[in-house]
């Protein structure tokens, strides 16, 4: 074999790694994601209507195909994102303020919402499913947000964090994959990553706020 062989190989195991990050990250990771956020949204028409459209599967097998599909493209995700983190540095000689700024809170949201999964896949799925036996019920996290002031504060930043690395990723994702490529291209890639942030975030928000607000007839 080669020198130029071998040498190449580690260039193209990078190169596909980066593709399939930021595929995944996109479908159906992405995907998945808002429509997460959209049914959590059912929170404003009450308990039944939350339940049904957040907790509830049609069938057990549903429930393990949905795992799959997104524990899954999670993990390589989240594996191909740590080595990122600790390969790749800001670069500001070469790139401007902005650019470098939007590099830097990409990683640190990168943190926060890898701890933010961690924290809620436990909360919401594991321990009610494996150690009370049932689905979260809507009064539980409804009684949390609202009396629970650092449940709370996890979820608002949380999502904050699940809504700049998912708008600011696809930008990073459409400049990776070629899909724009003259200054006129990456600014509209810009204003619609933004965009995407905010339309996701005021979704979180309002989810958010739908089930703070019904936790207010709890008992603390």
């Amino acid at each position: 074999m080669s020198h130029a062989t071998t040498t190449a190989n580690p260039e193209q195991r990078a190169f596909v790694l980066q593709r399939l990050g930021s595929l995944l990250a996109i479908a159906p990771l992405g995907v998945w994601t808002v429509n997460h956020i959209w049914d959590n949204l059912a929170a404003f028409q009450g308990a039944e209507a939350w339940e049904q459209a957040v907790t509830e599967q049609v069938h057990p097998v549903a429930h393990l195909f949905t795992l799959l599909v997104v524990l899954g493209p999670l993990l390589v995700h989240t594996a191909w994102g740590i080595g990122r983190l600790r390969s790749a540095k800001p670069n500001n000689p070469r790139y401007g303020f902005f650019a470098n700024l939007k590099y830097l809170l990409q990683r640190l949201s990168a943190v926060g919402l890898l701890g933010f999964l961690g924290a809620h896949l436990w909360l919401a799925m594991i321990h009610p499913r494996v150690v009370e036996g049932h689905a979260e019920p809507f009064a539980d996290i409804a009684r949390e947000m609202h009396h629970h002031g650092p449940t709370l504060l996890v979820y608002l930043l949380g999502t904050l964090a699940t809504a700049y690395h998912l708008g600011n990723g696809l930008g990073t994702a459409a400049l990776g994959w070629g899909v724009v490529g003259t200054r006129h291209g990456l600014a509209k890639v810009e204003r619609l990553s933004i965009l995407f942030f905010l339309i996701f975030l005021a979704m979180s928000w309002g989810a958010i706020y739908a089930l703070w607000a019904a936790g207010g007839a709890s008992a603390p």
